[in-house]
């Protein structure tokens, strides 16, 4: 197992290792294991800014990202079935037990689904690749947007925004009749109303908490034959959470995120090219620290 340690001593994970499990994929962030019809996802500490996986980790955030995605699953449970099966190591088969110091709090047993390759983003304000696309041309994804809004604005409605994984492997916003010539229209309109539903639901619990969701995105699958909700769910990683004290239309918001990675990778003047730097001990135990608050404020739990 590659894991290092900051300050305070806990293990921070950046690839796991289980001998005799089958890995089928490693992402960004996550390890993907193959144990027989089912499948285990661990979210490392891994990072990336700018398209690059980063060589420094970030404490706690596999945990983070585990243990709030299976908090929406729960809380999401009578709008749309998920994958998820169970985040109790006891519980998964062997030999992945004995692997418990790779596995607890960070790794969920999930179904095996096949993926629908659409990027279900939910946009509630104006922000990020989607402000872009409106000062260029005054749409998002081909939906013409009142004139005049500012950075960061809330929009008029909630606005169902896929993307598709281009060549190069970023996201790349397409329009809604584009995925219906992808999937056909039947299961366009379920995608739209399922992500747009999800948001509304997740949008009105975070205002309770002090937290603006701007934007999110979600992913869908078959399981049995049966459309699930999968991967991971209003993360840090997947959503741009605002502190609703802080929010002020017209420029970019404070956010509970990578700002803290993003911010010192610009100071530097870093060319976003190979290799990726290095992050200072402080700017990682920022970064943590704003993910295990974002975790507190919408659970009410500490991590």
């Amino acid at each position: 197992m590659n894991s290092t340690s900051d300050s305070t001593s806990k293990s921070i994970i950046l690839e796991t290792d289980l001998p005799g499990v089958t890995l089928v994929g490693r992402g960004k962030v996550r390890d993907v294991y193959s144990v027989d019809e089912r499948l285990v996802i661990v979210a490392t500490d891994r990072i990336s800014a700018f398209d690059y996986i980063l060589a420094t980790g970030i404490p706690d955030k596999g945990k983070v990202l585990t243990q709030l995605s299976i908090f929406w699953f729960d809380f999401l449970r009578d709008l749309t079935p998920t994958h998820f099966l169970s985040a109790n190591v006891d519980e998964y088969p062997a030999p992945l037990p004995e692997f418990r110091d790779q596995l607890e709090g960070r790794s969920m047993l999930v179904k095996r689904a096949e993926m629908v390759q659409i990027e279900c983003v939910a946009r509630g304000y104006i922000s990020g690749s989607g402000w872009k696309e409106y000062r260029q041309q005054g749409t998002v994804c081909g939906i013409k947007l009142p004139a005049g809004l500012k950075e960061s604005e809330k929009l008029p409605e909630p606005i169902f925004t896929p993307a598709t994984k281009a060549q190069s492997g970023h996201d790349e916003n397409v329009s809604f009749e584009h995925v219906v010539s992808l999937i056909g229209e039947d299961l366009a309109r379920r995608l739209r109303d399922l992500t747009l539903n999800i948001y509304h639901r997740a949008a009105e619990y975070a205002e309770t908490k002090g937290i603006i969701i701007a934007d999110t995105k979600f992913e869908f699958g078959f399981a049995g034959g049966e459309l699930v909700l999968g991967d991971e769910v209003l993360t840090p990683d997947s959503s741009r959470f605002w502190p609703a004290e802080t929010y002020k239309p017209g420029g970019a918001q404070y956010s509970f995120d990578k700002q803290f990675v993003r911010d010192y990778l610009e100071s530097i003047h870093w060319n976003k090219q190979p290799p990726a730097p290095a992050l200072p001990a402080e700017v990682a135990a920022k970064t943590g620290e704003k993910y295990r608050q974002a975790y507190r404020v919408l659970t009410g739990r500490d991590l």
